[in-house]
């Protein structure tokens, strides 16, 4: 019988939060139950859930930072045992048998991903993700949380499965090492942790931020330099400077303006998703053999590979733990950039009363 779970819905576009029971399927040979305890929120959940982007499927249970312990294995499962720590990030299945897969590059799958929720599984079923007490997940797709992890940290490591591997993918892919010169559009929920991981790199990096109002952060998280690009005379100042540029933010920015700031041969890479097109204009990429790019997520094997990274080096995401009756007002946060840096839900108090949220480091 599939097991009946806590979970918190949307049942159409922007409507608010609702505390439901939910159906898990029953365990398959290679599935993996896990009882969740925490649940990152990412910007993207918030696009879905307002269904921004279209083609949400409602009701729908968002979450694909998810962080908790085995529960239960199916029959094949050999790599993952009762009590162990572990993470899901922004998929769930994929053919496994394709170019892409067979690369350990799931996202690519040629088949289609299954995104780990509000996406339509091979089996017709509908995905629901991490806003619930338990989620039933194909074991490949299932990642290992490093025992030198402390159980405090954890909250902080949530968001690694999705903002952590965003950032960490196009750092590596672009060979970013000691003394690579590396700047960063925004320093939000992605960006702060694009920071962290290309300093740990051994990268000089530099936030390139609107304003100063985060440069004490910027500094503290391993940034050598921040610049407010609502001042123009930086775009002067840092011209031809940098070897790769990660842009964070959702918006539109000037990206000829931006390219300006790359030196020969240099890339800029866009993860996060505007609606709107990107425009550059052909000279920006000539000058200098620049390139524009853009990167998304990271395969299984990337994944964990990251995780092991920032375990070895201390990373993790700052955060404010918050209880699940707070994820409504906390997307209008997160909208509004009043979030210092992730809001991770602390799955315990779902379907509890109101608590008071934690704030961690």
């Amino acid at each position: 019988m599939p097991s009946t779970v806590t979970a918190l819905s949307t049942p159409q576009a922007s409507a608010a939060f609702e505390t439901i029971e939910l159906e898990r399927r029953d365990l398959r040979a290679d599935d993996v139950r896990i009882d969740i305890s925490y649940a990152g929120v990412c910007h993207s959940d918030i696009h879905q859930a307002r269904d921004e982007w279209g083609q949400g499927i409602f009701p729908m249970t968002p979450g694909h930072e998810i962080l908790g312990t085995v529960a239960e294995v199916g029959s094949d499962v050999t790599d993952h045992a009762v009590g162990d720590r572990v993470g899901v990030g922004c998929f769930v299945d994929s053919c496994l048998d394709c170019d892409a897969c067979r690369d350990g590059e799931e996202q690519f799958c040629s088949k289609g991903v299954v995104q780990t929720y509000s996406s339509e599984g091979y089996d017709g079923e509908v995905t629901h993700g991490g806003y619930s007490t338990q989620v039933v997940v194909r074991d490949h797709f299932v990642v290992r949380i490093p025992d030198s992890v402390d159980d405090a940290d954890l909250p902080g490591v949530a968001p690694l499965l999705c903002a952590g591997i965003t950032t960490y993918a196009p750092l590596k892919r672009y060979g970013v090492t000691e003394g690579s010169k590396v700047g960063i559009i925004g320093m939000g929920g992605l960006g702060h942790v694009a920071v962290k991981i290309a300093a740990a790199l051994g990268a000089e990096v530099s936030v390139l931020s609107r304003t100063d109002a985060k440069e004490a952060d910027g500094k503290e998280f391993g940034a050598t330099s921040y610049h407010a690009t609502e001042d123009e005379s930086v775009f002067d100042d840092l011209a031809g400077t940098f070897d790769l540029i990660l842009n964070t933010v959702g918006d539109a920015v000037d990206l000829d303006a931006f390219l300006g700031t790359l030196g020969r041969g240099g890339t800029m890479v866009n993860l996060g998703a505007p609606s709107e097109s990107l425009d550059v204009g052909a000279f920006s990429l000539l000058t200098m053999r620049r390139s524009v790019a853009g990167s998304m997520v990271g395969g299984l094997p990337q994944t964990q590979e990251m995780l092991d990274f920032c375990a070895e080096h201390g990373i993790t995401a700052t955060v404010e733990v918050i209880s699940a009756d707070q994820v409504d007002e906390y997307y209008d946060k997160v909208v509004d950039g009043d979030v210092r840096y992730r809001a991770v839900i602390d799955v315990s108090t779902l379907g509890q009363s109101s608590q008071e949220s934690g704030h961690h480091g």
